[in-house]
Parts: structure tokens; C-alpha cells; sequence
């Protein structure tokens, strides 16, 4: 409500405003609407920044009034993900939005390596607290894949860059400044649909890789292949599990 009044204070509107976020929703969307019913009122869902309902409350004022024969009508406007998706120069045929990755690293983890077989462009809201941590963990499973990581959207300080995920890490942690404000991360689906990485990987260490497997499991030649090349092991195992699965 701070920010919207400042707002509503530069063009003379004094309708009184009231707070809704995860912990009261539920509770006051019944009563809002109460008294949009018994009032004959019009009420406005208004957000601090972007578009309310992508990771901001809503769902459930939304959900009850359309329940309740209310007509709800959208007034668009900014919205990170599609700003950012818009520029980055990575595929938006595909595309699905996850949210704020999980806080501790093994949820996280988790989570990541599930994109090992996602033909889809994954996006993602990051904050300043968790960028870095993010950022490294994609750097390590897939440091190949392209990412990009858009700062502070249309803001003073804004910066978007797009490169494999390495050198976005890397990058990120040239400046403590980049580290700092909200950011938007997609990360560029596999080559095809079967998940195959082997296009984000060098043809030479390709058959380093395949020769070892005709004498060894994936997992042992995914760790010699990467402790001779540098590749990630992770990124290695599921090429190599994929190699051998055809």
C-alpha cells in the first residue's frame, strides 16, 4: 500500500487501499468481496511491481470472485519474465515459468537436474540472497547450457546478459553490483526433446567418453572424462547414460 499511494497521491485518487498477501488472503478475500457484492463496488488488485498473481498474491481473491459470478478484467502490463524472455535471445515457442527456485541447495539441486531433459526454455525468479548460489549450481551441472540472467528490469541499473552458464557465472561474480537486486534466469531448453546435451558438448571429448564406455559403466567414465577435460561430470553421466540407453 506504500507504493501504491504514492502513486495514487500524484493523480488525485484517494480510494481507500488495503494490504492482501499470504497470510490474510484467504480471510479477506471473503470479506472484500462481500463488499463489492453488498456495496455494488468495483475493487482494483494492484501489485508493487509487475503483473499481480506471478509470484505475488492474488490467485485466491481471483479464484473466489470468478467462483462467485464476479466479472474480472485485466489491465496489462509489465511483467519480468516475458520482458526478459523477450530479450534474451533464447526460444519462446517453448516455455515454463517455475517460480523462486527452492532455498537449500538439495531441494535446488533437485530441481536442476531435472532440466537435464527439458526440451522447454525454464524460467525462474532469483533473488539477491540466492543468485550466486543458483548461478554456480547451473554452472556446474551444465556449464555449457546457455542462461540468461536479466538484473534490475527496467530499472536505472539494469543489465542483461546471455552466454553458457560458465561464463554467466563468471560474470556475475566479477562485480559484487550484479550480484544485487531482483533478477529474472531462463535457462535454454536441451538440443531435442530426448534430452540428448551432446550439441553443448566438444566432438573430442564426445569419443574420449565413448571409448570408455566400452570398457566401463557411465558413472566411472563420466569421472575419468571429466577429470581429463574439465566438462562436469553430471553433464557427462547424462550423456553418457543417454549414449548407452540408444
Amino acid at each position: 500500500t506504500r507504493h501504491t499511494r504514492r502513486l495514487l497521491d500524484y493523480f488525485g485518487i484517494d480510494t481507500p487501499m488495503t494490504s492482501l498477501h499470504d497470510h490474510n488472503e484467504k480471510q479477506k478475500s471473503q470479506s472484500l468481496l462481500a463488499r463489492v457484492r453488498d456495496e455494488n463496488l468495483s475493487m482494483a488488485l494492484v501489485s508493487d511491481a509487475g503483473t499481480p498473481l506471478i509470484s505475488d498474491p492474488g490467485y485466491v481473491l481471483v479464484a473466489q470472485a470468478r467462483a462467485e459470478g464476479f466479472k474480472v478484467v485485466p489491465v496489462p502490463g509489465a511483467c519480468a519474465l516475458i520482458a526478459a524472455l523477450s530479450v534474451s535471445g533464447i526460444a519462446s515457442n517453448q516455455f515454463a515459468f517455475d517460480g523462486f527456485l527452492p532455498h537449500k541447495k538439495n531441494a535446488r539441486m533437485l530441481v536442476l537436474e531435472a532440466l537435464a531433459k527439458e526440451a522447454r526454455t525454464v524460467i525462474y525468479y532469483e533473488s539477491t540472497h540466492r543468485i550466486v548460489a543458483a548461478v554456480a549450481d547451473l554452472a556446474e551441472l551444465y556449464p555449457a547450457r546457455r542462461l540468461c540472467l536479466a538484473r534490475e528490469l527496467t530499472k536505472r541499473f539494469e543489465q542483461i546478459i546471455t552466454d553458457n552458464a560458465l561464463a554467466v557465472y563468471e560474470w556475475l561474480m566479477a562485480d559484487d553490483v550484479r550480484q544485487k537486486g531482483e533478477f529474472v534466469l531462463i535457462v535454454e531448453g536441451v538440443a531435442d526433446k530426448k534430452g540428448d546435451e551432446r550439441a553443448a558438448v566438444d566432438p573430442e571429448v564426445e569419443k574420449l567418453l565413448f571409448r570408455l564406455l566400452e570398457e566401463l559403466p557411465p558413472k566411472q567414465s563420466a569421472a575419468i572424462a571429466s577429470d581429463v577435460t574439465g566438462v562436469a561430470k553430471k553433464e557427462l553421466y547424462n550423456l553418457a547414460v543417454a549414449h548407452k540407453s540408444k
